[in-house]
C-alpha cells in the first residue's frame, strides 16, 4: 500500500527556516484531504523570533537604513507577489477554502497593490517636521520626529491572511520596525512565503518572522513578551480584549480590529436591480466569513415582503462547490469547528422563532458529504435582540428585519456592542449621506459593500476595535512621536532660569 507524501512547511526564524517537534496539520476545507503540515511552534520558537527582531531592530539594519532604500525594497517585494499571484492563490485557498475568483479579487489580488502603497508611504510620510512656535518663554526651532516603535507582533486571522497580515507587515516595514507574526495555524502558508520574498528581495535576517503555533501559547506570549514594543491583532472581540489585558503589563502600544455585526439600511426608494445582488454580496462573499460582512439587513416594511421573495430568488442561484472551480461561486467554511458554531446558532434562531426564507444548514448532495459546507441563508421573523442579530455568526447567513422610519433604521443599526460597518443602500445620495452620518460605524458604504482602499483608514467604533489599519495615518500605529526642542536664546539674561534661582550671576 503506497501512501502519498505532503508537505511539510517550516518557520522562518532570523532569515532561516526553523522546524519544531510538533506538526500542524493543514487539511483541505473542502474535501477533508490533508493537503501539507507546519511546524508547531512554542513559546521558546517566539522567544528566539522576538530576540532575533530586537537584535535587527538595535542594529540599524533596518531601522536607520534611508526611507528610499526601505521603499525600493518594498516595491520589489510588490512586484513578486504579483508575479507569484497564482503560486499565493493556491496556498491561500488550499487551507480557508476561498474560491479561485474571490482569492484573485480579493484575498491575494490586493497583495501587490497594498504593499505598493505602503512602500510609497516609506517614501512620503513626514518622518520629520519643525513645528512654528511663540518667541516666548524661549526663542527656539522644534521638531517632531517619528520613529519606529522598535519591536511589532502581528497576529493575524485565518480568513484573510495575506492581505490582513500586509496590513500591519507594510506599515511596519515602512517605518522601520522589525516584525513577528504570529499567523492563525490553519491559514499560514501565504504569508511563510510573503516573509521568504521578503528576505530574497533585500529585507535583513531578523527584520520579518513567522511563528507557527496555538494562539493561547504563541500568541499570548508575544502579547505580553517584555521586548514587544507593539502588537496588532485582528480577530474576535473575545480574544481582543485578551490581548488588550496581555499587552496592559508592559504597557505597550495596541491596535485591534475585532469583531462586526453590519448594519444595511436599504431605503425605501433603493434600486433593486442592483441592492439585492449587492446586500447578497455584502453579506455572503467568502461565506460570510469576514469581520466588515453587512450581516442584518434592515428594510423598509412596505418593501419587505418583496425584498425578501427577491433576496430568496437571486441568493437561490449561488453555486457552491469545488473552490478550485473557476464557475463556482461559494466554497465551505474554513474549518469542522466553525460551520458547526454556524449551525448552533441557526439552531438557536429557529428555537427563538426566526423562520428561514432559505437554507438553514448544510446544502444536500453527494459532492458535500466531505468537507465543511453551509449553504446561503437568509432568515425573517427576526427582532434585533435576538441572539442571531446581535452576536457574529461568521457564515453565510443574513438577518432581514423591517423598520418603519428612518429614525427607527438608525435605532436599529446603532444597538449594537460592534460599530465596524455599515451602510446604505439609495438612489437618494443626499437622504442616503444624512443616514451614514448618523450611524456609529468606523466604516459606512452607500450603494456598495467590501470596498477596502489602502488609502483610507479602516477599523471600528465601540467592540469592534482600537486604533485604524490602512490610509494616509497608518505608520503613525508603528511610530512614536519625539518631540526635539533647540533653544535659540543663547544668553542667560534671555532664558527664564530666574524662576528658580533669582541670585545673579557674579560679574
Amino acid at each position: 500500500m503506497s501512501t502519498v507524501s505532503v508537505k511539510h512547511h517550516q518557520m522562518f526564524i532570523d532569515g532561516k527556516d526553523v522546524d519544531a517537534p510538533q506538526a500542524f496539520e493543514i487539511r483541505s476545507p473542502a474535501t477533508e484531504e490533508l493537503v501539507c503540515t507546519i511546524a508547531k511552534g512554542s513559546v521558546e520558537h517566539a522567544d528566539a523570533a522576538v530576540e532575533s527582531a530586537r537584535r535587527a531592530f538595535e542594529s540599524g539594519v533596518w531601522s536607520r537604513k534611508p526611507k528610499e532604500e526601505r521603499a525600493a525594497i518594498m516595491k520589489r517585494i510588490a512586484d513578486r507577489f504579483g508575479e507569484e499571484l497564482e503560486e499565493l492563490i493556491e496556498l491561500e485557498t488550499m487551507a480557508n477554502g476561498a474560491t479561485v475568483r474571490q482569492a484573485t479579487g480579493f484575498h491575494c489580488g490586493l497583495a501587490a497593490p497594498h504593499m505598493l502603497y505602503f512602500a510609497e508611504q516609506a517614501e512620503s510620510y513626514e518622518f520629520e517636521r519643525a513645528i512654528p512656535t511663540k518667541a516666548y518663554p524661549t526663542h527656539s526651532v522644534n521638531t517632531i520626529i517619528r520613529e519606529p516603535v522598535g519591536v511589532c507582533a502581528a497576529i493575524v486571522p485565518w480568513n484573510f491572511p495575506l492581505v490582513l497580515g500586509l496590513w500591519k507587515i507594510g506599515p511596519a516595514l515602512a517605518a522601520g520596525n522589525s516584525i513577528v507574526v504570529k499567523p492563525d495555524e490553519k491559514t499560514p502558508l501565504s504569508l511563510l512565503r510573503a516573509a521568504q520574498i521578503a528576505y530574497e528581495e533585500g529585507v535583513p535576517a531578523g527584520v520579518f518572522n513567522i511563528v507557527t503555533g496555538d494562539g493561547a501559547e504563541v500568541g499570548a506570549r508575544l502579547a505580553s513578551h517584555p521586548d514587544v514594543d507593539k502588537v496588532a491583532f485582528t480577530g474576535s472581540t473575545a480574544i481582543g480584549r485578551e490581548i488588550m489585558r496581555l499587552a496592559s503589563g508592559t504597557v505597550k502600544k495596541v491596535s485591534l480590529e475585532l469583531g462586526g455585526k453590519g448594519g444595511v439600511v436599504m431605503m425605501p426608494d433603493a434600486d433593486l436591480s442592483y441592492s439585492i445582488d449587492g446586500a447578497l454580496f455584502g453579506c455572503m462573499l467568502y461565506s460570510g466569513q469576514i469581520c466588515e460582512s453587512g450581516t442584518r439587513l434592515f428594510v423598509h416594511k412596505d418593501k419587505y415582503d418583496e425584498v425578501v421573495a427577491k433576496l430568496v430568488e437571486r441568493a437561490s442561484t449561488i453555486k457552491l462547490g469545488d473552490p478550485t472551480d473557476y464557475d463556482t461561486d461559494m466554497g465551505p467554511v474554513v474549518s469542522a469547528r466553525q460551520r458547526d458554531r454556524i449551525l448552533g446558532y441557526l439552531d438557536q434562531a429557529k428555537a427563538d422563532g426566526a423562520t428561514f426564507a432559505l437554507g438553514g444548514g448544510a446544502p444536500e448532495g453527494p459532492e458535500f458529504e466531505k468537507g465543511y459546507w453551509i449553504a446561503p441563508t437568509i432568515i425573517t421573523n427576526v427582532t434585533n435582540d435576538m441572539q442571531i442579530a446581535r452576536e457574529e455568526i461568521f457564515g453565510p447567513v443574513l438577518v432581514v428585519i423591517p423598520y418603519d422610519s428612518i429614525d427607527h433604521a438608525v435605532e436599529l443599526v446603532n444597538d449594537s456592542e460592534y460599530g465596524l460597518t455599515a451602510g446604505v443602500w439609495s438612489t437618494d445620495y443626499e437622504a442616503a449621506s444624512e443616514l451614514a452620518a448618523r450611524l456609529r460605524a468606523g466604516t459606512v458604504w452607500i450603494n456598495n459593500w467590501h470596498m477596502v482602499d489602502p488609502s483610507l483608514p479602516f477599523g471600528g467604533y465601540k467592540q469592534s476595535g482600537v486604533g485604524r489599519e490602512l490610509g494616509p495615518d497608518a505608520l503613525n500605529e508603528y511610530t512614536e512621536a519625539k518631540h526635539v526642542h533647540l533653544d535659540l536664546a543663547g544668553r542667560h539674561d534671555r532664558l527664564p532660569f530666574d524662576l528658580l534661582i533669582s541670585t545673579p550671576l557674579p560679574e
